[in-house]
């Protein structure tokens, strides 16, 4: 079988290199084009060590890149970590069709931050999903799927690189196994279940110490590690990360400062705490909790962020 491989970062290099292990013809890889001044993206090194030519269009909307995507011949497209529009008609080039990996339980959490907002709504579990694309925003038909609990300490990079990474790239090769033999399911997926939500960047990611513990804790494992959920301090923004939340109340005033030591800085919530183990300030890096205070000045009983 030809596949053709589209993806990016080390996800799309782990699936090649799985690909690849097992035996399949990959016969081509397409990847974003270069940044400029950067490190190749880890899939294209990795099609350029094993000799497989790599296409890095700007656009898929273009007809000559569609002409030549057509003159690959592929009997079967995976896609493996694609932030590029891809146009519906690339999908059915391949006689066996074309497969995405996408980190959530479809139909819930469609769109690009599907693991963020799993845990910063609170869910009780979460998953993977190899399906059909057809062309809407992960609306395309169910080929399988695979579920993961949700832990009390998880975190988007926790749930991701301890979790769906490994079992996606698992579960693409089983996907090209049920292909192979005629027994690749077509599930509709049920609309009424469906939910999107948008990106998980800065237009959702500043604490609001007034909300309830949990809401609090849950946004900061959820934004944990990108794009890393902050308070502006100082008229910067600092973004808190390994994030432990500590069911016992306290009468002072949210987002107070109520002990700093080696295991971090512990923040007055409503109707909680939330013991906070790195900061990041500004641009810098991230650093213990600990050596932030320090470096700020920052003191029991001072506002951390604004109430």
């Amino acid at each position: 079988m030809r596949i053709l491989l589209i993806g990016q970062a080390a996800f799309g290099a782990k699936v090649l290199e799985a690909l690849l292990e097992k035996g399949e013809n990959v016969v081509a890889v397409y990847t974003p084009p270069d940044p400029p001044g950067g490190r190749l993206d880890p899939l294209k090194e990795a099609a350029v060590a094993d000799g497989i030519p790599v296409y890095q269009p700007k656009t898929y909307k273009d007809d000559p890149v569609f002409e030549e995507y057509k003159q690959l011949n592929p009997d079967l497209t995976v896609m493996a970590f694609v932030t590029d529009i891809i146009p519906p008609r690339f999908f059915t080039v391949p006689p066996h069709g074309t497969i995405n990996y996408h980190p959530s339980i479809l139909p819930r959490h469609r769109g690009a931050s599907a693991i963020n907002w799993a845990v910063i709504m609170g869910d009780k579990q979460t998953g993977l999903t190899i399906f059909w694309p057809d062309g809407g925003i992960d609306t395309g038909p169910i080929l399988l799927q695979k579920e993961i609990d949700i832990g009390p300490q998880d975190t988007t990079g926790s749930l991701y690189f301890n979790h769906l990474f490994p079992m996606g790239v698992a579960a693409i090769l089983e996907s090209i196994e049920l292909i192979k033999v005629g027994n690749a399911p077509q599930t509709i997926q049920d609309k009424s279940n469906a939910t999107y939500e948008p990106p998980c960047d800065d237009s959702v990611a500043e604490i609001d110490w007034s909300k309830p513990a949990r809401q609090v804790d849950l946004l900061v494992r959820g934004c944990d590690p990108q794009p890393g959920a902050f308070v502006l301090f100082k008229e910067e923004k600092v973004r808190l990360y390994g994030a432990t939340l500590i069911p016992e109340s306290t009468d002072s005033a949210p987002g107070t400062i109520l002990r700093i030591d080696d295991q971090g800085i512990l923040v007055a919530l409503s109707g909680g705490k939330l013991l906070v183990g790195k900061v990041k300030a500004g641009p810098g890096k991230k650093v213990a909790a600990a050596d932030f205070a320090a470096g700020k000045n920052l003191k029991v009983e001072d506002q951390l962020g604004k109430l």
